[in-house]
């Protein structure tokens, strides 16, 4: 009998798992069910570039996926049983009708991810938009289409998500006027070089920066912040943070207080051996005993343990261990800007950047590796585990995998 696994949610980490153990097993020895909602890939790196009306390049998972041996299920996930392995889904079955299944599996690998975080800020879910989810970004999309020239845009949120929002569309929509609400100062976690960098990008691009500027409300013709300002605006973009996915909370499994799954070192939750937990959807300690960040950065090499320790164990050899680690993070401000902010192992800022165009470039090569691993995930798997194993009984020996791939390192960017 096969040895089932069911992965859930196909975005950077679900995705790469999902390819990197169907290339790593053989594929009479395991079934390998993807279950996602939306047949495609979504680059969520890139959403921001969506929501100003840039158009994405189509990345189908059955292309992806194709001679891989992965089952791709179009369903929403809508109850998981750790204590019984079992997955209950609804997939869409004609106008406004569900079929409802169930899943079993012998190991699952959890990677819902998250979605935006409104922080229980009044007026949120009816006045503004967040860029998390592809649906997201096209109503956002939407809405400044159409504003007529001069209407005001509030970007509330002073992290990557708010800077590369607000940059991403003054540079496309010059003619609005764009504001941007962060907690602290602008840029307050970067080096001096690129705190003065970023200040010098959101001038030059009309961004109005109000800073220390906590936002406690939303209407749909302005923000109010906690010391009694009224920002005005036409369409506010909400980028303060993730929530995750919430279907781990009617579990047994061992949560933190926000809702993510407590795994160990390979990625395998503390509570429930057979589950496996990656990306935005895990707790995962890193370099000096600090949480990973919810990023694409720290969700693929998170993947990439996973999948490796899922296959080892299986075929019985000895389980690897993927050094995670931060070297910088990557900010795109604009087509033509960008900044690459240099970091320690555990994501503190050093003083060195890149910014400017040369960073701009960088950035887009990030992104553009990032998607190439989703449709290349042995990337980063040394040449001698680059190989299909059989599971033990099994009645042929290790066999050369059918398609080899350029190693990469294991770290975060």
């Amino acid at each position: 009998m096969q040895h089932r696994i069911v992965v859930l949610g196909a975005g950077y980490t679900g995705a790469v798992a999902a390819g990197r153990i169907a290339r790593r097993l053989h594929r009479e020895d395991v079934s390998i069910t993807l279950v996602n909602a939306e047949p495609d890939f979504v680059e969520r790196v890139r959403l921001h570039q969506l929501a100003v009306g840039q158009d994405l390049k189509p990345r189908p998972f059955r292309e992806m996926f194709a001679g891989t041996g992965v089952e791709l299920k179009l369903a929403k996930v809508t109850a998981v049983d750790v204590d019984h392995k079992t997955v209950t889904v609804a997939a869409a079955n004609g106008p406004g009708r569900q079929e409802r299944e169930e899943l079993a599996y012998d190991t699952l690998v959890y990677a819902l991810g998250s979605g935006w975080n409104d922080g229980g800020v009044p007026g949120i879910a009816a006045h503004a938009h967040d860029i998390s989810s592809r649906p997201g970004a096209l109503r956002l999309r939407d809405r400044l289409a159409a504003l007529g020239a001069g209407r005001p845009v509030v970007v509330v949120g002073g992290g990557l998500t708010g800077l590369e929002a607000a940059t991403e569309i003054a540079e496309s929509r010059p003619d609005l006027d764009v504001a941007l609400a962060t907690h602290g100062a602008l840029g307050d976690w970067l080096s001096e070089k690129g705190r003065a960098h970023l200040r010098k990008v959101v001038d030059r691009l009309g961004i109005t920066v109000h800073e220390h500027a906590a936002v406690t409300a939303v209407a749909a013709d302005g923000v109010t912040t906690a010391d009694g300002r009224t920002i005005p605006s036409a369409a506010t973009v909400w980028a303060t943070g993730f929530a995750v996915h919430p279907i781990a909370r009617a579990t047994t499994l061992e949560l933190t207080d926000g809702g993510q799954i407590v795994v160990d070192s390979t990625m395998r939750s503390v509570s429930h051996p057979d589950v496996y937990a990656v990306g935005d959807a895990a707790m995962a300690i890193g370099p000096n005993g600090k949480p990973l960040r919810m990023s694409c950065a720290s969700g693929v090499p998170m993947a990439w343990q996973a999948a490796d320790a899922v296959a080892a164990r299986l075929a019985g050899t000895k389980v690897p261990r993927v050094s995670i680690r931060y070297f910088q993070q990557c900010v795109s401000l604009g087509r033509k800007e960008g900044l690459i902010q240099f970091v320690t192992a555990d994501d503190r800022a050093k003083d060195g950047a890149l910014t400017g165009r040369v960073a701009a470039l960088y950035k887009e090569l990030i992104c553009k590796g990032a998607a190439w691993g989703v449709a290349n995930p042995t990337a980063g798997l040394p040449t001698r585990r680059r190989r299909v194993v059989r599971l033990p009984g099994s009645s042929a020996a290790a066999a050369p995998a059918s398609a080899a791939t350029a190693a990469a390192p294991t770290t975060a960017a």
